[in-house]
C-alpha cells in the first residue's frame, strides 16, 4: 500500500484519525480506570479446622495429614503448607501458575468437596472445615476508628453504622471491621450454693443449651393456609436468661438466684488495635473488580462528609492508607512526566531537525500516547502502575518510526524531490524494516505478557500496552508524517548538491572515525567483547533488588514476644513500643495490631498470622526519606530494649515481600531433629554476628501443666476425662454452653466458677470438680496423682507434607540480601543432616530464583521468534547474526549506568533492559538494510557501508538522544529510577554499538576489502 499518496491525497480520513486519537484520548485519560496495582488473582485458598482440646501434634497427625493426603491428590495443586496449632489446623493450598482465575472456582468446588469427602477420617469433636478462597479484596482505602469517651460497643455500633452507609457509595465493593472485641455472656456460679441445692453444673449448661438451637416444631393447617408453629424459649436478654429454671422438683430455682450473670469482652481477644495510643477499630473498603479506585474514594469521602455529623461526639476517622490519593498523585505524576518528555523530545528535536520537523514528530508522538490511551480505556485496561510504566517504557521507542520517516523526507527534500516523491522513497525503503523492527520490540515483551503463570496475569498490561502503542506509533508514522510533512515542508529548501544532505561538518567527522574504525575491525569487535566481558563480570557484582522499596511514607515493625505470652501482656508491652516509636523525629503516626495484622490495605501486603505475641506496628513519617534512617534506628534498638523478643523494622516494597529476606528451610520426619538442626544454624548465625533477628518459624515450645488423673478413682467419682476438661475450663476463663441471639450478632455464653472459687497454677489440684457419684464437689486432688509441667510445640510448620522448620534472619542494614544470602549459606550447608532430612533455601533467594526461572521460560520462545522476523526481513542469515551479535553489547552501558548512579538491578531495570533491546535491534535493521540497498544499487561495499551508516547518524542520534533526555524526569521516582539509568546508560553504548560496531561486524561478515570504494 502507499501510504504517503494515500494520506496526501485523501488528507479528510487521516483528520479523523487525528481527531478520534485526540479527543478520544483525552476523553480516555479523564474516564479510564485508575488502581494501585493492576488486579490479578491470587490461587490460594485456607482451610481452616477447629479442634478444642487437640495438642499441636494431635491437630497435625489426627487432622492435618488426613486433609493434606486428601488435597494431595488433586492435578492442579502446586504447594501445599499447613501450621498446626492447639486446637486449631491451617492449611495454605496454592494452584498452579497456569490456571487462569475464572477457572478458580471450579478448582475451590473440586478442594471442598476433597475436604468433605476427608471427613469420614477425621476424629469426634472438630468442627466443620472452612474453606476462605477470598484473597483477592485489596481494601485499599484504610480507616483507623477512634472513640475519646466511648465504649467498645459504642464505637463498634458507629463502626456498622459507618460500613452501611458506605456501602451505598458508588463503586464501593466491601468494607471491613478489624479489631472488634468479642463479647460474652458469663454465668458464673456459687459452688457452695450448687452443692447445697445439689444442682450440677451440667444441668446448668443443659438448660443454657436448651435456649440456644433453633428448632422445626413444624406447623398445622388453618383453613386453606399452613401455619407455621414456632415455640417460645429461645433468648435474646440477660433478663430472660436470669429467669432461667434450673434444677428438678424442689430444688428448681431462678438461674439468677444461684449465679451472676454479666455481659463483659472476652479475656483473650483475637485482636487488639489502637491508633496514637486509643483503642480503635479499622474500617478497610474495596471497590468493586475494574472500578476507578479514584473515583471510589472520592464517592467514599462524600459519604463519610455527609454522616460525619451522625457520629457520635468523640468518634473521628484517622486515614491510614488513602489509595486513592496515591493513585491519583501516580496518574498527574505520569501526565507530568509525559509533558515534560514529550516537550523534552519535541525542544531536541527542534534545535537538530529544525522547527517544524520537530512539530511533526512531536505531535505523532502525543497522537500516538492519546491513541493508545483510548485503546486502553477501550479494552478495559486501567491506568496503574505497570501500564503507567509500559506507557513510560514505550516512550524511548514511540519517537524511533517518526524519526526515520521525517529525516528520509527531509534528504529526499534536499535532494530535489517533491515532498510526495520523497515520502514515497523513504516510505517505500523503510515501512517494512520499521515494522519488522517495531515487531521485534514488541516481542522482546511478550514473554512476559503472555505467559501463563501469575507473572504472565500481573504484567498483562505492559505486554497490551507496549504492543499498541508501537504498532500505533508505525501506523502513524506512515500517515501523519506524510501529511504534516505536506502542510509545513513542501517549502523546505533544495541543495543544489544531491549529497549535500550528509556532508555537513558532524557527517564527515563521523566518515573519519568510521573509516579509521572499519580499517581495524578486529581490533574495534576485540575492545568492545573486552568491554563486555568486564561488563558482565560488574554486572554480577551489582546490587540486586527485584523491586523497589515503597514511597509512600510508611513502614512496619514486627515484634514476638515468646510464643505463648498472653495477648493482655503483648498489649501492654505494644503501649510502650507506641511510645518510643512515637517520640521518634519525622514519626506522624503509630497505628497498633496486636495478635493479627492489619487488614490487607495493598496488593503487596501479607497480613502476618493470628498470634497472640505478636505486634504489629504501622508507623506513618513525615517524609519517605527518613524511613530508611528509622528502619536502622529501630533495628539498633528494639532488640536492646526486648532482648526476648524477635525484632524486624522494614520498608514495604513495591512487590510481594518474604516472610523473610534470608530463610534456609530444613525438612525431615523427627521434631526433635529438625529442632536440633535449627538450633545449630541459629547459633552459627548468631555466632557470625552479621545478620538480626534469627529465628525459626516454630518459635518456641510453651509450657503445658498436665493433670495426672488416676482412672480408678476418676470412676468411682463417676467422672470422665471430658467432665475434667470441661470442669478445668468452667474454673479458668469458662465454659462455652450457649448462644445468646442479639440481632445480627451471636454472643457466646460461658459457664464459670465464681472468682473465689477459682484457682492459679499453684493450687490447680484444689480445683473444685462435681462428682455425680457423691452428687457434691471434689477437689481435683481426688482423682489425679499431681500436676506434671511439660513443654510441647505450638507450632508445626509442614511443606508439602513434610515436617519443615524455617532458619530466619534479616541482613543488617545497608547490607544486599544477596551479598547477605551468599554470605551465610555455607554456614549453612556446612551442617551435616542425617538422611532422610534436606534443605532448600527460601526467602528472598527463592522468589528471585522462582522470577527468574520463570522470567527465562516464557522469554525464550518470544526471543526465537525475534530472530525468526530478523531472518524474514533480510530473508538471509548473515545480516541477523551480525544483528543479534551486538546486543549483548549493550550491557557495557547499562553495567557502568547503574554502577555509576549506585542503582540496583531490578525489575523494572529488566523491563528497561528489554526495551533496549528492541531500540538496538531497530536501528541496526533500519542500517543493515540501508547498506544492503546501497550495495544492491552498484556502490562499492566499503563506500556503502561508510555512506549508509553516515545517513543513519541523524536518526539514530536523535532518537538515542530525546529518548535519554526524556527519561531524566524519571530519575527522580523511585520505582522508575533504575528502569530509566538502565535505558540512558544503555541506549547511550547502543548508540556507540549501532554506529561502530555493526558497520565493522558487516565489513567482517561479508569479507568487504578496504579498497573497495569509488
Amino acid at each position: 500500500m502507499d501510504f504517503a499518496r494515500y494520506a496526501i491525497h485523501r488528507p479528510v480520513n487521516i483528520w479523523i484519525l487525528v481527531l478520534i486519537c485526540l479527543f478520544g484520548g483525552i476523553l480516555a485519560f479523564f474516564e479510564i480506570g485508575r488502581l494501585e496495582d493492576p488486579e490479578f488473582t491470587i490461587k490460594q485458598a485456607i482451610v481452616n479446622v477447629q479442634y478444642p482440646g487437640a495438642t499441636a501434634l494431635e491437630v497435625e497427625q489426627q487432622v492435618t495429614e488426613p486433609l493434606e493426603s486428601a488435597i494431595q491428590q488433586m492435578s492442579q495443586i502446586k504447594e501445599i503448607r499447613s501450621r498446626s496449632m492447639p486446637g486449631i489446623a491451617e492449611i495454605r493450598v496454592e494452584m498452579q501458575d497456569r490456571y487462569a482465575g475464572d477457572a478458580l472456582p471450579q478448582i475451590w468446588d473440586e478442594l471442598r468437596n476433597k475436604i468433605n469427602d476427608a471427613q469420614g477420617d477425621l476424629p469426634p469433636g472438630i468442627e466443620p472445615p472452612q474453606v476462605n478462597d477470598d484473597f483477592g479484596d485489596v481494601y485499599g482505602i484504610f480507616y483507623a476508628l477512634t472513640g475519646d469517651g466511648l465504649t467498645l460497643k459504642e464505637l463498634h455500633e458507629t463502626a456498622k453504622d459507618l460500613r452501611r452507609a458506605l456501602l451505598t457509595a458508588d463503586g464501593v465493593g466491601k468494607v471491613e471491621i478489624a479489631g472488634v472485641q468479642e463479647e460474652r455472656i458469663l454465668v458464673e456460679v456459687d459452688q457452695a450454693q450448687l452443692a447445697a441445692l445439689g444442682v450440677a453444673p451440667d444441668e446448668i449448661a443443659a438448660a443454657l443449651a436448651d435456649t440456644d438451637a433453633a428448632v422445626d416444631a413444624g406447623g398445622v393447617n388453618a383453613g386453606e393456609f399452613f401455619v407455621r408453629l414456632r415455640p417460645s424459649g429461645a433468648f435474646d436478654s440477660l433478663e430472660e436468661l436470669r429467669a432461667l429454671p434450673v434444677g428438678q422438683g424442689p430444688q428448681r430455682v431462678e438461674l439468677g438466684a444461684i449465679a451472676k450473670l454479666s455481659r463483659e469482652y472476652a479475656e483473650r481477644p483475637q485482636q487488639i488495635i489502637r491508633h496514637n495510643g486509643q483503642q480503635a477499630l479499622t474500617l478497610g473498603i474495596s471497590g468493586v473488580s475494574g472500578a476507578n479506585i479514584v473515583e471510589v474514594g472520592h464517592s467514599v469521602e462524600a459519604v463519610l462528609q455527609a454522616n460525619e455529623h451522625r457520629m457520635p461526639l468523640g468518634a473521628e476517622l484517622h486515614p491510614l492508607y488513602e489509595q486513592h490519593q496515591i493513585v491519583d498523585e501516580s496518574v498527574n505524576s505520569f501526565a507530568l512526566n509525559v509533558f515534560l518528555s514529550v516537550a523534552i523530545v519535541v525542544g531536541v528535536l527542534c534545535i537538530a531537525m529544525g522547527l517544524r520537523a520537530g512539530f511533526i514528530i512531536g505531535a505523532v508522538l502525543f497522537l500516538t500516547v492519546l491513541g493508545t490511551l483510548l485503546v486502553m480505556w477501550l479494552a478495559g485496561i486501567e491506568l496503574e502502575r505497570i501500564s503507567l510504566g509500559a506507557l513510560i517504557i514505550a516512550m524511548g521507542m514511540l519517537v524511533d518510526n517518526a524519526v526515520v520517516v521525517c529525516d528520509g523526507m527531509l534528504v529526499r527534500q534536499r535532494q530535489g524531490k517533491s515532498i510526495l516523491e520523497a515520502s514515497q522513497q523513504t516510505l517505500r525503503q523503510t515501512q517494512w524494516p520499521l515494522l519488522g523492527a517495531t515487531i521485534i520490540g514488541i516481542l522482546a515483551f511478550a514473554g512476559i505478557g503472555l505467559s501463563q503463570d501469575t507473572t504472565g496475569e500481573f504484567l498483562f498490561s505492559l505486554f497490551f500496552v507496549i504492543a499498541v502503542s508501537l504498532l500505533l506509533s508505525w501506523l502513524l508514522a506512515l500517515l501523519l508524517v506524510p501529511l504534516f510533512g505536506h502542510y509545513l515542508l513542501r517549502n523546505a529548501k533544495t541543495d543544489e548538491d544531491p549529497d549535500a544532505a550528509y556532508n555537513g561538518p558532524w557527517y564527515n567527522r563521523y566518515r573519519r572515525l568510521a573509516g579509521g574504525v572499519l580499517h581495524r575491525p578486529w581490533l574495534t569487535i576485540g575492545v568492545l567483547v573486552v568491554l563486555t566481558v568486564v561488563s558482565a563480570v560488574i554486572f554480577t557484582r551489582l546490587p540486586q533488588s527485584f523491586f523497589p522499596p515503597s514511597s509512600t511514607p510508611l513502614f512496619y515493625v514486627n515484634l514476638f514476644l515468646p510464643q505463648g505470652t498472653h495477648i493482655r501482656d503483648t498489649a501492654r508491652t505494644a503501649s510502650d513500643v507506641e511510645e518510643y516509636l512515637a517520640e521518634m523525629e519525622g514519626v506522624s503516626g503509630v497505628s497498633s495490631f496486636i495478635g493479627a495484622g492489619a487488614s490487607r490495605f495493598m496488593l503487596t501486603y501479607m497480613p502476618e498470622q493470628p498470634n497472640s505475641s505478636l505486634m504489629h506496628f504501622l508507623v506513618r513519617t513525615e517524609d519517605a526519606e527518613l524511613i530508611d534512617g528509622l528502619v536502622r534506628q529501630i533495628n539498633q534498638e528494639l532488640p536492646q530494649r526486648y532482648p526476648s523478643a524477635d525484632v524486624t523494622a522494614a520498608q514495604f516494597m513495591f512487590g510481594p515481600n518474604a516472610e523473610a529476606k534470608l530463610e534456609a528451610r530444613i525438612s525431615g520426619p523427627d521434631i526433635e531433629v529438625l529442632r536440633a538442626i535449627s538450633a545449630e544454624g541459629r547459633k552459627r548465625l548468631q555466632d557470625e554476628g552479621k545478620v538480626f533477628n534469627v529465628r525459626d518459624d516454630w518459635r518456641q515450645p510453651v509450657l503445658v501443666l498436665r493433670p495426672q488423673l488416676a482412672l480408678d478413682r476418676l470412676a468411682d467419682a463417676g467422672l470422665t476425662r471430658q467432665a475434667v476438661a470441661r470442669a478445668l475450663a468452667a474454673g479458668s476463663e469458662g465454659q462455652r454452653v450457649s448462644l445468646l441471639r442479639e440481632r445480627d450478632e451471636l454472643i457466646p455464653v460461658l459457664l464459670r466458677a465464681a472468682p473465689e472459687d477459682r484457682v492459679g497454677s499453684d493450687d490447680l489440684l484444689q480445683r473444685l470438680i462435681w462428682s455425680p457419684a457423691g452428687n457434691g464437689y471434689v477437689p481435683l486432688a481426688q482423682v489425679a496423682d499431681g500436676i506434671e509441667p511439660t513443654s510441647e510445640d505450638s507450632i508445626i510448620v509442614r511443606y508439602d507434607r513434610e515436617r519443615t522448620i524455617s532458619i530466619r534472619a534479616e541482613p543488617r542494614d545497608g547490607e544486599n540480601t544477596n551479598e547477605a544470602h551468599q554470605r551465610i549459606r555455607p554456614l549453612i550447608e556446612g551442617i551435616e543432616l542425617p538422611v532422610n532430612y534436606s534443605l532448600k533455601w527460601g526467602g528472598d533467594y527463592e522468589q528471585s530464583s522462582d522470577a527468574q526461572q520463570a522470567l527465562a521460560s516464557t522469554l525464550a520462545v518470544p526471543y526465537l521468534a525475534m530472530v525468526l522476523v530478523t531472518v524474514l526481513l533480510f530473508a538471509k542469515v548473515r545480516q541477523p547474526l551480525m544483528i543479534w551479535l551486538v546486543v549483548p553489547m549493550a550491557i557495557c552501558g547499562v553495567s557502568f549506568g547503574l554502577l555509576l548512579t549506585g542503582q540496583a538491578f531490578g525489575f523494572m531495570a529488566l523491563l528497561g533492559l528489554l526495551s533496549l533491546t528492541g531500540m538496538l535491534i531497530k536501528n541496526a535493521v533500519v542500517l543493515v538494510d540501508e547498506i544492503d540497498r546501497q550495495i544492491d544499487d552498484e556502490v562499492p561495499r566499503l563506500t556503502a557501508i561508510i555512506e549508509a551508516s553516515a545517513s543513519r547518524l541523524r536518526p539514530v542520534m536523535m532518537a538515542a538522544g530525546t529518548t535519554v533526555l526524556g527519561m531524566v524526569p524519571l530519575l527522580f521516582d523511585p520505582f522508575f529510577a533504575n528502569m530509566a539509568v538502565t535505558i540512558m546508560g544503555g541506549l547511550g553504548f547502543a548508540t556507540l554499538l549501532t554506529l561502530l560496531a555493526v558497520p565493522c561486524l558487516y565489513l567482517l561478515f561479508m569479507k568487504v576489502r578496504p579498497e573497495e570504494t569509488a
